[in-house]
């Protein structure tokens, strides 16, 4: 899925960032995307090292940057991402969701 279907006005709710995420993690780790559950640890269920993750911090920075002017992922903050829930819930509350 291109990266412009992602950039449109407007927040993105928390499937919409959930959708993301599963794009850049299917890309990163050449899986499905629908073979990505949110319960899924990163290290257990996915395979995914230190360095997938930070090509996901990465591709995160760039979508949401132009949507969010400044979009970070702390370097702290990264540790405590251990599963895709996690992932989801911090961008989403980055974002300005409740």
């Amino acid at each position: 899925m291109p990266a412009e279907t992602h950039v449109e006005n407007g927040p993105l709710d928390r499937s919409q960032v959930l959708a993301l995420i599963r794009d850049l993690l299917a890309d990163i780790l050449e899986i499905e995307p629908s073979s990505i559950g949110e319960g899924d640890s990163f290290a257990d269920d996915l395979d995914a090292d230190s360095l997938a993750l930070i090509e996901l911090v990465e591709g995160l920075e760039e979508e949401l940057g132009e949507r969010s002017v400044g979009f970070r992922v702390e370097d702290e903050d990264l540790e405590e991402l251990r599963t895709v829930r996690d992932a989801v819930d911090y961008v989403y509350a980055k974002l300005g969701g409740p």
